[in-house]
């Protein structure tokens, strides 16, 4: 199977760990871009979005400009966010048809992953989502152990 990565990062942990896959398993890589970056000031981030997260914002992202039909699984990153995937992720899976594609999610978190998977589940109706992995980090310090991460890497 042909696979690629594609995935959002806001602080850098998700990035991390989509070149870490990148590294080792030597998948095409794509990162989805919110046509209007994301401030870096993390806490006016937190003010001014969560209240658009419960109405499930769908941003303008950057076209990925690459053939998705040439791949038959994406390694689908996204930080949690208010227990669920990023705008970027969402507009990304709204935007391109995933249908009949193994979507393979690694999301990066500080503690619970909500219903991220279900709402994966929910924008990419007719891809099959399987072995998911939630990536804990301690502000940036990964929280699992380098084996855990990396025995889901070599698996991949």
């Amino acid at each position: 199977m042909k696979s690629i990565i594609v995935y959002y990062s806001y602080g850098g942990n998700t990035k991390r760990i989509a070149e870490a896959i990148h590294t080792k398993k030597g998948y095409d890589m794509v990162e989805i871009k919110p046509v209007v970056p994301y401030t870096n000031d993390y806490q006016k981030l937190v003010d001014e979005e969560e209240g658009k997260m419960h109405q499930e914002e769908v941003v303008e992202i950057e076209p990925i400009n690459v053939d998705l039909n040439s791949y038959d699984r994406v390694i689908l990153g996204t930080p949690v966010w208010w227990y669920t995937m990023t705008p970027p992720v969402r507009a990304f899976l709204t935007k391109y048809d995933l249908s009949g594609k193994v979507i393979i999610p690694f999301t990066t978190n500080g503690g619970w992953l909500g219903s991220t998977l279900d709402d994966i589940k929910k924008y990419a109706p007719n891809s099959s989502i399987e072995e998911a992995i939630s990536i804990k980090f301690n502000e940036d310090v990964l929280a699992i152990s380098e084996n855990e991460l990396n025995s889901w890497i070599i698996k991949l």
